[in-house]
């Protein structure tokens, strides 16, 4: 037989286990809120979300902060539609009730596609009532007179809820006003000009609307910090000038060479014609021994050939003395 004790505590833990299957699959309590806040539902709905996985702890307390809210055009089916898409369900809820709240036009098929697109809803509606302030990085931009200024600007956006799916985000943003700040600061003529009218950047720039196509509306451009950088007009031209000298140096060098060379081929060129007539030079003795042996030349001949050798070097050496020379010869 089995103990009575031990019988009582089998049933006591059967009855606990049962209860908290019935409670698990049947949210009673969950249902008697929904019940106290007015939201009809009843409890086979309930039990029927657990069977699609879909948690009531989610759903119901979303229908009863929407009710409260008094959007009654959100319904239990859609935000277990939505929910089962992978949204979420809170956060597009707390969104609707904020643009109820703000008189914002937010419907529930845009808050959940701007939900299912990535978007966080919820902080979309918030930046949209109270808008917020975007600081771009450092912006180096060249002034016509060549100087570089270095401009930070404020940019205070709200979010456009008609355009937040498929809109470009901050970046694009950022981007946009960074080129706008390069294109103001280089049409003007001195850097000086835009110090003294840095709200000249600003007009200009929220001029070609550059908010086309994103999920923010820029109300405003300001200006927060300007610093003089380098001389950007000045850096350029000395590069230029030692790339021109360079380039007079490389060509100078390469006509010295072209003249060495020249030099060198022409003195080579001598000094061939010098060893042929050096050459030549030791032939003529050879050719007087053999015009005299062969009766073609008498000794006279040869002794009047001499004289004139003679005479020819006297008169190259007289004509190299100086007047000097001369008058000392003469005394």
């Amino acid at each position: 037989m089995i103990d009575a004790p031990f019988l009582v505590i089998a049933l006591v833990i059967g009855a606990f286990v049962l209860l908290s299957i019935f409670f698990h699959f049947v949210p009673f309590f969950l249902w008697i809120s929904a019940k106290v806040s007015g939201v009809h539902i009843s409890l086979l709905q309930l039990f029927l979300m657990r069977i699609r996985n879909v948690p009531p702890n989610i759903i119901v307390p979303s229908l009863i902060e929407a009710h409260k809210a008094g959007l009654s055009n959100i319904t239990r089916d859609n935000l277990e539609a939505h929910y089962m898409t992978g949204g979420h369900v809170q956060r597009v809820v707390h969104a609707l009730v904020s643009a109820s709240k703000a008189n914002i036009d937010l419907s529930f098929e845009k808050a959940t596609a701007i939900d299912l697109a990535g978007r966080d809803v919820f902080e979309a509606v918030q930046t949209s009532v109270n808008p917020k302030v975007i600081d771009t990085p450092p912006v180096a931009a060249v002034a016509k007179n060549g100087i570089q200024l270095i401009a930070k600007a404020r940019v205070t956006v709200r979010a456009n809820i008609h355009q937040l799916v498929g809109g470009a985000g901050e970046d694009t943003i950022l981007a946009r006003v960074g080129e706008g700040i390069v294109s103001s600061i280089g049409s003007a003529v001195s850097h000086e000009e835009v110090l003294e009218n840095p709200d000249s950047i600003s007009k200009l720039v929220l001029k070609k609307g550059l908010d086309a196509g994103t999920a923010y509306e820029i109300l405003s451009i300001d200006i927060a910090d300007i610093d003089v950088g380098k001389n950007i007009g000045a850096t350029l031209q000395i590069d230029q000038a030692n790339a021109d000298k360079n380039i007079a140096q490389a060509k100078a060098e390469e006509r010295r060479a072209m003249a060495v060379a020249t030099e060198q081929e022409m003195i080579a060129k001598a000094q061939e014609a010098r060893a042929e007539v050096i050459q030549a030079e030791a032939e003529v003795p050879k050719a007087l021994a053999q015009a005299l042996r062969d009766g073609n030349m008498g000794f006279m001949d040869y002794y009047r050939l001499e004289n004139l050798k003679g005479d020819t070097a006297m008169r190259e050496n007289i004509s190299k003395l100086t007047k000097n020379d001369l008058g000392s010869l003469i005394k």
